[in-house]
């Protein structure tokens, strides 16, 4: 898969600003002057924070991300004692929040009513901030996490336990919280590198900690078909994963409440499928086989596929499926008519004289996108799958996953916007790792990301107008690991390359503004935060 190249935060007097903005700057987490650490070359920072004086206003606890709003109190705050008790409904909604957190604080798990020192969970419906934000409240020696849904609820739970690991406690006041952008998440390619269960289930619990709720399985390419199919188990990989360990996957995905959206990319990186049905391969006039491309005038290459998007829109229970679309050989040729008559002609019998092979390719993405649909699912699809000026356009339903604007066609990710069509962000000048370091790709930075990207900036360097990228046309972006050249690092050093760029991004989906730390004192609070909070690999 690609193998080419704010306002109204944080209200508070303006007396209490001051002394919160004094008191960062005596901590050293203002500016961004000075050379930077590397990465992967941190030390840890000082021992957390002492009780603040009575009186004296809370300072927002440090957590990944930052969050949005704290009205300060002037207690001591909370942490746990050892009488300490999660307490919620044991027969309502947060049942297994509740018991997750009493696990990780090693405390007892209740019934209401909640008495002194404890952690209390409840849903409050119609509460501000929508399915995912919440309400914290620190006072009086107890701790209360509210919101209208229980992933709110549990991203309250994240703030909590990273409030104790980066300050020894949950300071007093109140956290009014909610992510700007709906979809945040990461994207990872196991089909051309095998990539275990056990590592896969560490990378959903670092997501949950970062408040990232989408996991992208790109599964099926040239290289390989990494999970176990029913339906065609010819074309999958020795190494593979099997549906008992994608069901282990999926049953912690949904306790963190991270969506999985499996990929099966066609017409193209198709060549694990081909490599079982020879007869299905696309060639040129001239006779040369187009790597990884199906021939999509056979009717058995669109069935072979509905096939596994039918078997898998069964196992995966979110409300996404990417069907791919990009890089499709036969659309990346000069003159991709004359280089294939064959697709030209069929083009045209279908859709009349005028049509050109790009038409055939984009009624093949329609008629996967009409296909899950079918099965219940919402379609996603790489930019360089949607063609302009053809016979036959585009379904403006599919969600555009904009990646690139260096591919044979490219256009603008304005051009998309002005369609009106909703475009995810996956940026490949910042939100791309591919190992191995191809086709001038360098891994990425989490200075980088943080000083320089937000969701805005979809192509290059460049920033869209805020106006053209609001949520509900730019609803967010992941972070992407492609194994172009598998044995290029072990899953430990991908693990220990992506840690502080996916917290990066982490930090800019949850919040696009100005971070309020130096990227010196947020790489600090990354390690201090520790691999209990999947920081570290």
């Amino acid at each position: 898969m690609h193998e080419s190249r704010t306002g109204g935060r944080r209200a508070r007097s303006a007396t209490w600003v001051a002394i919160v903005a004094a008191a960062a700057l005596l901590g050293g987490c203002s500016g961004g002057g000075g050379e930077r650490p590397s990465d992967d070359d941190r030390s840890p920072s000082s021992a957390p924070a002492s009780r603040e004086p009575q009186g004296t206003p809370s300072s927002a606890p440090r957590t990944i991300p930052s969050v949005r709003n704290f009205d300060p109190g002037t207690g001591p705050g909370w942490k746990p004692s050892d009488k300490t008790r999660v307490v919620a409904d044991p027969n309502g909604p947060l049942a297994d929040e509740a018991r997750m957190l009493a696990a990780e604080l090693k405390a007892e798990y209740a019934e209401p009513p909640a008495r002194t020192g404890d952690v209390e969970l409840a849903v409050r419906t119609g509460q501000r901030g929508g399915a995912e934000g919440y309400r914290l409240s620190s006072g009086d020696d107890r701790v209360t996490i509210t919101g209208s849904a229980d992933a709110g609820v549990f991203y309250g739970t994240r703030t909590l336990l990273q409030s104790l690991r980066s300050g020894g406690r949950v300071p007093e006041g109140v956290i009014d919280d909610s992510p700007d952008r709906p979809q945040r998440g990461f994207q990872l390619d196991i089909a051309r590198k095998h990539y275990t269960p056990d590592w896969i289930e560490a990378r959903l619990r670092q997501m949950a900690d970062l408040k990232l709720n989408q996991l992208g399985l790109h599964f099926s390419d040239d290289q390989g078909f990494r999970i176990e199919s029913t339906s065609h188990p010819e074309v999958v990989s020795e190494q593979h994963i099997t549906k008992a360990e994608l069901r282990r996957i999926l049953d912690l995905a949904e306790r963190l409440h991270v969506t999985v959206i499996p990929e099966i990319d066609s017409p193209g990186h198709l060549g694990a499928v081909i490599a079982a049905h020879p007869s299905l391969q696309l060639k040129s006039v001239s006779g040369t086989p187009a790597r990884g491309a199906v021939d999509i005038t056979d009717p058995q290459a669109s069935r072979i596929v509905d096939d596994l998007l039918r078997e898998y829109a069964a196992v995966f229970p979110g409300r996404y499926m990417h069907i791919g679309a990009d890089e499709y050989l036969a659309l990346m040729a000069s003159d991709p008519e004359a280089t294939y008559p064959q697709l030209a002609a069929a083009a045209r019998a279908k859709y009349g004289s005028g049509a050109r092979v790009q038409d055939l390719a984009t009624a093949w993405l329609n008629d996967r996108a009409a296909f899950v649909r079918g099965q219940g699912k919402r379609p996603k699809a790489w930019n360089d799958g949607f063609f302009g000026g053809g016979v036959v356009h585009p379904d403006k339903g599919i969600e555009v996953e904009y990646w690139t604007g260096k591919e044979v066609g490219e256009r603008q990710p304005s051009e998309y916007l002005a369609e009106g069509r909703t475009v995810v962000n996956l940026n490949d000048e910042y939100l791309y790792y591919v190992l191995g370091e191809p086709n001038q790709f360098t891994y990425p930075t989490g200075e980088r990301i943080y000083k320089e990207w937000t969701p805005a900036v979809l192509r290059g360097t460049h920033a869209l107008s805020a106006s053209s990228t609001l949520p509900g046309k730019v609803p967010g972006g992941r972070f992407a690991v492609w194994s172009d050249i598998a044995d290029a690092q072990t899953q430990d050093q991908v693990a220990k390359g992506i840690r502080l760029p996916l917290a990066a991004t982490a930090q800019k989906l949850w919040d696009a503004g100005r971070p309020p730390l130096s990227w010196p004192a947020f790489a600090d609070l990354a390690n201090k935060l520790g691999p209990e909070a999947g920081f570290t690999p």
